[in-house]
């Protein structure tokens, strides 16, 4: 058995963004839990308080909700938010086999239980250190990291097409949104043209909307037999629960507060919506239909009018301020089947990725715990070699 404080040292060299001559910034919100790979991240003219340096083959860790699961191997230098701690492996251990034992149950057990904060629980380098696991020797950790990396890259791959099918999804509705579907002559309005029989319709007069509640404190990355309901926050689902709050047909769910305040989502059946969210506790008029209100507000893109004081946040009184142009229910309803048609497209795609995401955490338990042995198989390595 080994520590993990055997296995990499915690790194803390902090500097200032604007002198820290770094192209990358890392943030909490750059990280998706539960994989191996950054697929975004933020500049360092964007923030201002003191960082953390990181260099390439470092883990990034998220020590703030550890049970969110976000940790990642760096592929190059930067700079990240100082609630993220810097790994760095030891000589005799490869990186991406590190990363492998910080996603498994028993890590992030560990890191839970280690938490202090009500409010904003972290955990520390000090408690992580007393993790203890049984380590294989370096050229088993380079086997076990070249499955579970081949395995990521695949499920990286099928995100790539989800973004790519989102955004001709986008690029159509734009269009149609903005000259409709039956080639109608164009009318100009307070808020621009539109086609003739469409009409402006503020805010104010289709809904009202509320504030969610707390986080839920058993939020699950991964929906299970026993946390089976969706927790949306303010950029969708953030995670699963075993509590619920709002039963409904289909409701509209607004990000409040944070990078993607603005994001627009649909909430059906049982679910749970937090504080960072906004959702609409009454619809106002019968005759609007919240599915194709929702694919407006998408492309219509709220976050672009976020107020900067503090933390990006958008409020029901700013969203009052506008005026949605709105097509006749029959139109309406077209138009949703036009977006459901494109969200089925999507979701093939996700349904692979939901499929790749379990085959890689079965591959991650049976690998870590020595259920299934590697070592005296032929696996190519030089992926994971060249990381450590």
């Amino acid at each position: 058995m080994k520590r993990f404080s055997d296995l990499c040292v915690c790194v803390n060299d902090q500097c200032d963004p604007a002198t820290s001559r770094a192209s990358v910034y890392v943030g909490l919100e750059h990280i998706t839990g539960g994989t191996f790979l950054l697929t975004r991240h933020g500049k360092p003219s964007d923030v201002q308080s003191a960082k953390s340096r990181f260099q390439k083959g470092d883990i990034l860790y998220g020590k703030l909700r550890p049970y969110l699961d976000k940790a990642v191997i760096a592929q190059g230098n930067g700079i990240c938010s100082t609630d993220i701690l810097v790994f760095r492996p030891k000589p005799e251990v490869c990186g991406t086999y590190l990363l492998g034992l910080i996603h498994s149950t028993e890590f992030r057990t560990h890191a839970d239980q280690t938490t202090n904060g009500v409010n904003h629980p972290r955990t520390s380098w000090n408690a992580l250190s007393e993790f203890s696991w049984d380590v294989p020797e370096k050229p088993e950790q380079e086997k076990i990291a070249a499955v579970l990396w081949k395995v990521q890259r695949v499920i990286q791959s099928e995100e790539r097409l989800v973004a790519a099918a989102r955004e001709l999804k986008r690029s159509a509705l734009r269009q149609i949104l903005t000259y409709g579907l039956h080639n109608e002559i164009q009318k100009e309005t307070e808020i621009g043209s539109m086609p003739k029989s469409w009409m402006p319709t503020p805010a104010a007069g289709i809904f009202k909307l509320t504030s969610g509640s707390k986080r839920p404190a058993d939020l699950s990355p991964l929906a299970t037999s026993d946390k089976p309901f969706p927790v949306l926050g303010g950029n969708g689902v953030m995670g699963y629960s075993s509590e619920w709050f709002l039963d409904t047909k289909e409701c509209l769910v607004i990000g409040r507060v944070g990078e993607y305040c603005g994001a627009v989502h649909l909430a059906r059946g049982k679910v749970w919506i937090t504080d960072n969210a906004l959702y609409a506790k009454e619809w106002l008029n019968d005759s609007i239909r919240v599915d194709y209100l929702a694919g407006y507000l998408d492309i219509y893109d709220l976050n672009r009018f976020k107020r900067e004081a503090g933390q990006p946040l958008v409020t029901q009184g700013l969203i009052n301020e506008h005026t949605f142009p709105i097509p006749a229910p029959d139109e309406q309803r077209e138009i949703a089947d036009i977006q459901l048609t494109l969200d089925r497209k999507i979701s093939v795609h996700e349904r692979k990725q939901w499929v790749l995401t379990d085959l890689f955490q079965t591959l991650l338990r049976e690998l870590m715990t020595a259920h299934i042995r590697v070592h005296r198989l032929d696996i190519d390595t030089s992926e994971v070699v060249t990381k450590t």
